[in-house]
């Protein structure tokens, strides 16, 4: 079901023009900092569920969000608002003997998956940088944070939808375990792009299960 939302949104994002997709990154940076307090009652879930785990200090340090840590990604994607847009641009392109111009340019890959670990800010960077291009993402980060990360992505989305644009350009796989992970590298049929963020036994395994394109 994730992946045929995600095919439908991004057919409706690939003629999204870069004034529109500006527009929208800075109304989410400016939402993100609005939330600011409920991305950290959520946030704390995670920490305190870390604890009884008995996780590292280390590991929730890389957990925990605060109001400077979300100032940060808001910053950040703003700053990806004010990249020169990638779409249309012409990489190179010649004129044949008979006169045909011919041209490559960037386009949209389509649907993009990343699988990460514990940081929550990935999703945001991620979803940033996707909807910049015109793709659509779902996303599926690891348990440690599922409710810092499903904080977040209910942001995206109240702000997509305040936007009037397809919610489904970002989704997040709710279910942490390994099968559901296995099967999003298996989904051939909706993703056209796998990327693995983490430590090299995620991308090992990554590299080894997938059935879609990977890039590191």
């Amino acid at each position: 079901q994730l992946g045929q939302n995600a095919k439908k949104a991004s057919l409706a994002l690939i003629q999204l023009p870069t004034k529109e997709k500006n527009d929208f990154l800075v109304l989410l940076a400016d939402n993100l900092e609005t939330q600011t307090d409920f991305l950290l009652a959520e946030n704390l879930k995670d920490l305190n569920k870390a604890k009884e785990h008995g996780i590292s200090e280390v590991m929730s340090d890389r957990l925990r969000l605060t109001k400077e840590s979300i100032a940060s990604i808001a910053d950040g994607v703003r700053q990806v608002a004010e990249l020169q847009d990638p779409i249309g641009q012409v990489i190179k392109g010649y004129t044949n003997s008979d006169g045909l111009k011919i041209m490559q340019k960037r386009v949209p890959i389509g649907v993009i998956a990343m699988i990460f670990e514990s940081r929550p800010n990935v999703s945001v960077d991620a979803f940033s940088l996707a909807f910049k291009t015109n793709n659509a993402i779902i996303l599926r980060g690891g348990r440690d944070a599922i409710y810092s990360n499903m904080a977040l992505v209910k942001v995206i989305r109240q702000s997509l939808k305040q936007a009037s644009i397809c919610q489904d350009a970002v989704q997040l796989l709710e279910d942490t375990s390994h099968q559901m992970a296995e099967e999003l590298m298996q989904a051939s049929h909706y993703v056209d792009l796998l990327i693995p963020r983490g430590g090299a036994k995620l991308i090992q395994t990554v590299k080894e299960k997938a059935k879609v394109p990977v890039i590191e």
